[in-house]
């Protein structure tokens, strides 16, 4: 059964941590893989401008998937990934998982990467990250997944802690659970002097998986 929620003006205001709603004319829905093997999908959310559609009574997350005139038509002189970047009746996968939440949607990360898959549950790196960044101490950090034989993945992070302002991980950890579910706190903690950086900028988080992954060779 579905439920359905219809955004009236005196709800469309900008929600802190969160992208709102989809713009006047474009669609969203996120879609959930049902089975990682088969690759089965669902639509769990849909909506546009003016309503939103719960399809799942236990599921509000998933891959975001966008439609509208202002979406690009195809990567230039690229077929194959385009072709792979778009569902059936031009549906663009934007590569994000969200979630559906207070009214609003809000991006929980990157699927390939920022998706950390623990103990059955789907946690976000960046909200994590974001509870992080919130101690008075630390500089800069990065949460990413470290496989594991028994949970899947390990919740671990580097930080970059102010000089001679380093805490021990147990302290670390006992000040997260003011913020977020003792489930998302990293286990794997690592003090670092720097977080590796692209010429752009950017951390490559598949990089540090592969760097600090316990099985690496």
């Amino acid at each position: 059964m579905s439920q359905s929620y219809y955004l009236t003006e005196d709800k469309k205001w900008r929600i802190i941590g969160t992208v709102g709603i989809p713009l006047p004319d474009v669609q969203v829905k996120l879609r959930k893989v049902n089975d990682d093997s088969t690759g089965e999908e669902t639509d769990v959310v849909v909506g546009n401008h003016s309503e939103i559609k719960i399809l799942s009574e236990n599921e509000t997350s998933g891959e975001l998937l966008v439609k509208g005139p202002n979406v690009f038509k195809e990567y230039w002189n690229k077929e194959k990934a385009t072709e792979e970047a778009f569902a059936e009746d031009g549906w663009f996968q934007t590569g994000d998982t969200a979630c559906f939440e207070d009214g609003a949607f809000k991006i929980l990360g990157r699927s390939s990467v920022d998706i950390i898959k623990s103990g059955g549950y789907k946690i976000s790196a960046l909200e994590v990250e974001s509870c992080l960044l919130r101690h008075p101490d630390i500089i800069e950090c990065t949460v990413f997944g470290l496989p594991d034989d028994v949970w899947g993945e390990r919740v671990s992070t580097l930080i970059i802690f102010k000089k001679g302002r380093e805490i021990a991980d147990s302290e670390l950890k006992t000040w997260c659970k003011q913020y977020i579910p003792p489930y998302t706190i990293p286990t794997v903690i690592k003090h670092v002097d720097e977080i590796p950086r692209n010429v752009l900028g950017k951390v490559n988080k598949k990089e540090l998986r592969a760097k600090y992954s316990p099985f690496k060779k």
